[in-house]
This record gives C-alpha cells, sequence and structure tokens, in this order.
C-alpha cells in the first residue's frame, strides 16, 4: 500500500494563506479561516500543502484496503477556485444549495470563485452540519 501524501503537519496555516497570490482569495481564505474556526470550534490544521483542516476522524475504505485520517471538514485555495470540503458529500444540501449563489459541485467538494458570489449564512449551515455530522459519526 502506498503512503498517503496528504496528512496533518505543523506547516503554518497563517503564512500559507498570506502565500496565496490572488488578493481577493486571499483575504476569502482568511474568511473562510474565520468562518470554518467559528463554526468548529477547532484549531486549523494543514494536511498536506494545500488543505486547511477542521478536526479529525479515521477512515477505512470500504472499495480497498486503504485506510488513514482526514480532517471533519476543511477547504483550500485552489488556483480554479475555493475548494470546501464536505465530507458527508453534498447529496443531502440540494435545498440549501439552490439557496447558495454561484457555485459548482462534485461528490464531496463545493468548488467557488470568490465569496462574494455565495451567501454566506447558507454556506455557514452547510460546513455547519456536515461537520456536525462527520463529528458525531466519528465518536460512534
Amino acid at each position: 500500500m502506498s503512503e498517503l501524501k496528504t496528512i496533518a503537519n505543523n506547516a503554518n496555516v497563517i503564512e500559507f494563506i498570506n502565500a496565496v497570490t490572488s488578493g481577493t482569495k486571499q483575504q476569502d481564505s482568511l474568511a473562510l479561516l474565520r468562518l470554518f474556526s467559528s463554526v468548529t470550534g477547532e484549531k486549523p490544521v494543514m494536511w498536506g500543502s494545500s488543505i486547511i483542516g477542521f478536526g479529525q476522524y479515521h477512515y477505512k475504505s470500504e472499495r480497498s484496503t486503504q485506510e488513514g485520517d482526514w480532517p471533519l471538514t476543511g477547504f483550500s485555495p485552489r488556483k480554479q477556485s475555493l475548494t470546501i470540503y464536505v465530507m458527508t458529500g453534498l447529496g443531502n444540501y440540494q435545498e440549501l444549495l439552490g439557496k447558495l449563489g454561484k457555485h459548482k459541485i462534485s461528490k464531496s467538494c463545493l468548488y467557488i470563485n470568490k465569496l462574494s458570489d455565495i451567501d454566506m449564512s447558507v454556506l455557514r449551515t452547510i460546513i455547519e452540519k456536515s461537520y456536525l455530522h462527520m463529528k458525531a459519526a466519528s465518536t460512534n
């Protein structure tokens, strides 16, 4: 089995955000940092070189022998967009996503170009619901 590359590390979250070259994306990342910290009450931790995670759970893949640790929620200021990690998947959030504003999704990722495109209170609700669900599931 290959070694996981995206693991929690001691890299400085603020230094990582300050190195983001787009001024808008940097400011949005600082706003997301405040939002995620407020919602989760967790300390932000760098996962790999580009994910800011909050909390942690252990997973075992049902399809392979892979297992490891992953944040309960988090985000990454990717070059293309801000990526929000919704570990519960986005299938149960269709009504909220309809109210969110301009975005794209994949199974567990929400992609936003800039925070001014969306309703922050809706994003807060999505993050909170997902985080609380993952936290409850990880303690069972």
